[in-house]
């Protein structure tokens, strides 16, 4: 694979002419709409020539709603190694909470597939939040913690689940360790059985690092209790906050150089987002918010507005403004070239894979990228 970046006066069969390769291919690859306007820096996949299997093993996880629609699971299990369901949730008592949505089809399509389909455990309260007042009463009381931890290998064993993914955020500082004996507990009930238990880790970059988001995840600790780890590599743009690119290289550098201090390289996932943001200007800290867009949607809003795509070359993430309706916009997102220099910390570091959030919509472009850099492992 090779990847191409959009020059003024370019189309489609100008760049397939000048390569030598199909003019389908490029519209199949890159999920090109008819009539195959593109922008300038806009980047594209090529197929341009024998590909040779990877030679770098990679567990490749995606995050996934019961509302994902069927054809865009399809198309996306070829490419994971596990799935997990977002998500179980669970009461102060430790009774489990299922999804709203039957995710029964989910976990046959992935056992079809020869995927992993892994039960997601979260502390969501009823208005959609993490609560982390629920994790302090589960955690910290012995009855309602055996409770949770029969219920969860009741779930797994009745719906064939392969494993749990434990992603409590926002963790109170004095829990940390009652916290992290929760995952070890998990792990020591369902390992005798088989299963995988990982735990998602917020993005620090030092032991001592402030803040709610932070300091109830003891990398050690917790890298030592699970069998695998995800870093939460993404959200330094966000819904609440300034422009800036979701995942900077930069920053998504830093979390990984220390985590591998804590926790055996194998162990860990990188995560990658699969989505961008747009955002009004100016910024307003407490009243913007941006609005979730996926990266062919970015691509398109790029073309209709006639802008080029620019590449930020410190987070190595593509952006652009444009203005609709008087209004100024700014747009970060993720494209091919952001996704191989993410794909490049794996290897380097020696890293187990990568996990996305999330996978609701088909991104072929960057499944594509992957399958031709990593060998995919499957369970």
């Amino acid at each position: 694979m090779e990847i191409y970046v959009v020059k003024s006066g370019d189309t489609v069969d100008s760049i397939a002419e000048s390569y030598g390769i199909p003019v389908s291919s490029i519209i199949y690859n890159n999920q090109l709409v008819y009539p195959y306007a593109l922008a300038v820096g806009q980047a594209l996949l090529l197929s341009s020539g024998e590909s040779l299997e990877s030679s770098y093993p990679a567990w490749v996880n995606g995050y996934a709603y019961p509302f994902i629609r069927q054809d865009v699971l399809d198309e996306t299990l070829p490419f994971l190694s596990s799935l997990s369901v977002f998500s179980y949730g669970f009461t102060t008592d430790g009774d489990l909470i299922p999804p709203t949505v039957d995710d029964s089809f989910m976990i046959e399509a992935a056992l079809m597939s020869g995927v992993r389909p892994v039960l997601t455990l979260t502390p969501l309260g009823a208005d959609g939040n993490f609560n982390n007042a629920l994790i302090t009463a589960v955690v910290n009381n012995q009855t309602a913690k055996d409770n949770l931890l029969t219920n969860l290998l009741a779930a797994v064993q009745a719906k064939d689940f392969g494993g749990v993914d434990i992603d409590f955020e926002y963790i109170r500082p004095e829990d940390r360790i009652p916290f992290a004996d929760f995952v070890a507990d998990v792990r020591n009930l369902l390992a005798p059985y088989g299963y995988h238990v990982s735990v998602a880790l917020a993005p620090k970059t030092s032991d001592s690092q402030a803040g709610l988001l932070y300091e109830g995840k003891d990398y050690r600790l917790l890298g030592e209790a699970a069998d695998s780890v995800l870093l939460m590599t993404y959200e330094w743009g966000y819904t609440y906050g300034p422009p800036m690119a979701v995942a900077p290289l930069n920053k998504v550098r830093e979390v990984v150089e220390y985590a591998i201090t804590r926790i055996a390289p194998s162990k860990i996932d990188l995560g990658i987002p699969n989505y961008g943001y747009d955002w009004t200007l100016p910024f307003v800290q407490g009243s913007s918010r941006a609005t979730t867009v996926s990266n062919q949607e970015a691509v398109r809003i790029a073309i209709e507005n006639g802008v080029p795509i620019q590449f930020d070359e410190v987070a190595m993430s593509p952006f652009f403004r444009y203005e609709k309706d008087g209004q100024q916009h700014e747009v970060w997102f993720e494209d091919v070239r952001s996704y191989r220099e993410k794909f490049s910390l794996v290897p380097t570091y020696g890293l187990r894979g990568m996990g996305y959030w999330q996978i609701m919509r088909f991104f072929r472009p960057n499944w594509l990228l992957l399958e031709d850099t990593f060998r995919i492992q499957k369970p």
